[in-house]
């Protein structure tokens, strides 16, 4: 197609600062789980936008954090080959909170890195308007030599203005997907996701965190989708937690996924859940690339 346009856009930045949520909204559909804990994204998410003579292939990132343990750092590798293989990098910042008085450690690997740079002041709504230009102006001085813009990820303010930058920066080139795909993701990747979400929302303190999804059954059964689905945690403790008194915690996430799994599928779903303990998987390389983290970068 000639004049035909695409590329690579990486969401960088810190954790919770609104990356998932703005892929989402670019898009147009729900592709990347978001919860209000850090550390929710653990994977490179592809989300596909394809229109009349343009394809953005966005890549929705880890957080920024200190590898605590190998998942961390499969992690952080997932974000160094967002980086590199960028066309442009959204590097988003969450305005609603002061800058540190030093600048975060990973803002100048970023900045050295990355080909094209827009910094994405995000959560602008959060702020009251008397409130907004001061901390813009705070902000500014942290990007002296960078193209700025404001936007909210929830609310789509500036969001036209970002995809009309986007769609100037990206090069002629044929579309790296079909027009029709929405991700490089599987369905039980998503369907693993969303169950994943839900454990987020309904667990605090570590137990989440802990937690693995694996899709072991996904069917088409005539109409209705069968899903079965192993929640694996570290310690037999998390999976007392997991279950619930008289099984009432995994009920609950049960019934909130299989809701967002129908509107996502737009079919009946039929969902069971198990759980598992699988001691130490965080920091079992194997354990890991079974869970599907990849060791290269």
């Amino acid at each position: 197609m000639n004049n035909h346009k695409a590329g690579f856009i990486s969401l960088l930045g810190l954790p919770n600062a609104g990356k998932s949520t703005l892929m989402n909204a670019l898009v147009g559909e729900r592709l990347s789980i978001i919860t209000p804990k850090a550390q929710t994204t653990r994977h490179r998410i592809i989300g596909i936008l394809s229109g009349e003579g343009y394809q953005l292939v966005f890549s929705d990132t880890p957080g920024y954090l200190e590898s605590a343990h190998g998942l961390h750092q499969m992690m952080m590798r997932y974000v160094d080959s967002a980086l590199r293989d960028a066309d442009i990098v959204l590097l988003m910042v969450d305005i609603s909170r002061p800058p540190a008085k030093d600048a975060d450690p990973y803002r100048k690997q970023i900045i050295d890195a990355a080909e094209s740079l827009i910094v994405l002041f995000n959560k602008t709504d959060l702020l009251k308007p008397e409130e907004r230009e001061d901390r813009l102006l705070e902000w500014r001085e942290q990007f002296p030599d960078q193209q700025i813009m404001g936007l909210s990820a929830t609310t789509g303010e500036g969001k036209n203005e970002l995809m009309q930058a986007l769609l100037d920066r990206i090069p002629e080139c044929p579309a790296y997907y079909d027009p029709d795909a929405l991700t490089d993701k599987s369905e039980r990747f998503i369907a693993a996701e969303i169950i994943r979400e839900k454990i987020f929302l309904n667990y605090r303190q570590e137990v989440p965190y802990s937690t693995e999804v694996m899709i072991e059954h996904f069917k088409d059964d005539d109409g209705l989708l069968r899903i079965e689905a192993i929640v694996y945690v570290e310690r037999e403790s998390q999976k007392g937690i997991i279950i619930g008194a008289g099984g009432s915690g995994l009920k609950a996430v049960g019934t909130e996924a299989r809701k967002d799994m129908e509107a996502f599928w737009q079919q009946k779903i039929f969902l069971t859940i198990r759980v598992k303990v699988r001691p130490n998987w965080r920091n079992d390389p194997r354990q890991l690339r079974y869970f599907g983290y990849s060791d290269k970068s």
